[in-house]
């Protein structure tokens, strides 16, 4: 469910009563733990914490105009979307996350490529993402980025 909300406390005051208390509590984690040069914004209707362009002057390859994409938060009609480029990019870094997960949640992990999604408003292992967060240092991250992209443009 993209937003056209302008802010990020626009886009939570749009949330339903019982999305705003989690969507607050992620990005309370998310601010606390992400590496510094992110910044917060809107970013494709959601939440977005992104890389700098004091950090990575070049951009997002796909719009170089636009900042590095590193983490979104959305709530969506029937989950919360936690999305980390990080587990996406890095190998070791989702396996990591894979095992620690059945270690926090009684319930599955249901993931996409990085989109994490949250059924369940109760059993959101909020302690195992900030140690995520905690995982990939902005240094990495890049490195990560640019080989992926350099791989795929051979």
């Amino acid at each position: 469910m993209k937003s056209n909300a302008a802010t990020v406390d626009e886009y939570i005051s749009e949330l339903p009563e019982e999305r705003k208390e989690v969507i607050r509590k992620l990005r309370t984690i998310i601010l606390q733990n992400v590496p510094n040069g992110i910044i917060e914004n809107m970013s494709y209707g959601m939440i977005g914490y992104v890389v700098s362009f004091d950090k990575y002057p070049k951009g997002y390859h796909c719009k170089p105009k636009k900042e590095l994409p590193f983490i979104n938060l959305a709530s969506q009609k029937k989950y919360i979307s936690f999305y980390h480029m990080g587990l996406y990019e890095n190998a070791t870094l989702l396996e990591w996350f894979k095992k620690e997960y059945t270690k926090h949640s009684k319930y599955k992990l249901d993931m996409g490529k990085c989109c994490v999604r949250f059924k369940r408003m109760n059993d959101i292992p909020y302690e195992l993402i900030g140690q995520l967060l905690q995982k990939l240092n902005l240094d990495d991250y890049i490195s990560d980025y640019e080989r992926i992209i350099h791989a795929t443009k051979r």
